[in-house]
């Protein structure tokens, strides 16, 4: 009940700091962002120690079993003031092979990272879809070509869900592992979920639209003129 009072006091307080006579109306990406913070100001204080939380959603075979989870983008600090994307980042699956009943090799794991875009491919995938992905992990430098993974989905024809695969070749090690296995369609409902979710974050995106505003009072003049910058004044 008093976490319920904080945040109900805390949305009282935006409300008025948003809508008395002394502030202008701002965008909806600060409102947004400014009431989620109010919503969810106490969550997260027994993890203040900035612990690392693992959420992935794993999928388990007869042959392999499949892990998925996002990673975050990487930031930098610009000199002239604020915070850009130095790196996006992306959703890791990670594959590894059985080597008995529910028993799996997780030292002999492989991985493959979506960028935003194919993760999108995969949002986007109907149910008689396919698409394939090649990586090569080090491209532009002096071992480029020596280790190419290659990731495809491909929907069953019965449609009772998809077929996932992976294949690294690696040249230096002189191995070659490929896994498979079947994605039921309820595990890729859950899938093309969590992906959708994590996407705008992976982004960066999430970061971009909690910011506060910055509040300024201008004339009616002044506001007129900036909104005509915007394409959807035009």
């Amino acid at each position: 009940m008093m976490k319920l009072a904080t945040i109900f006091k805390s949305r009282c307080n935006i409300s008025t700091q948003l809508f008395n006579g002394n502030n202008s109306t701002q965008d909806v990406f600060g409102l947004h962002a400014l009431m989620s913070c109010a919503g969810f100001s106490t969550f997260g204080q027994k993890e203040s120690n900035n612990e690392r939380i693992f959420a992935a959603y794993s999928v388990y075979k007869g042959k392999a079993a499949l892990s998925a989870e996002p990673a975050p983008p990487k930031f930098c600090k610009l000199d002239s003031g604020g915070i850009r994307v130095k790196r996006q980042g992306y959703i890791l699956l990670s594959f590894s092979p059985a080597v008995a009943e529910r028993k799996y090799d997780w030292q002999r794991k492989q991985v493959f990272a979506l960028s935003a875009t194919e993760v999108g491919a995969l949002i986007a995938l109907g149910p008689n879809g396919s698409c394939e992905f090649f990586h090569d992990p080090a491209m532009q430098t002096s071992n480029a070509g020596q280790v190419r993974k290659s990731f495809s989905i491909r929907a069953n024809p019965d449609g009772t869900g998809y077929f996932m695969s992976l294949n690294v070749v690696n040249n230096i090690a002189k191995t070659n592992d490929r896994f498979s296995l079947p994605i039921t369609s309820a595990e890729f409902a859950v899938m093309r979920t969590s992906f959708s979710f994590a996407l705008p974050h992976i982004m960066g995106w999430d970061r971009y639209s909690s910011q506060v505003p910055n509040f300024k009072e201008e004339n009616s003049t002044k506001v007129g003129l900036k909104s005509l910058s915007s394409e959807w004044d035009r």
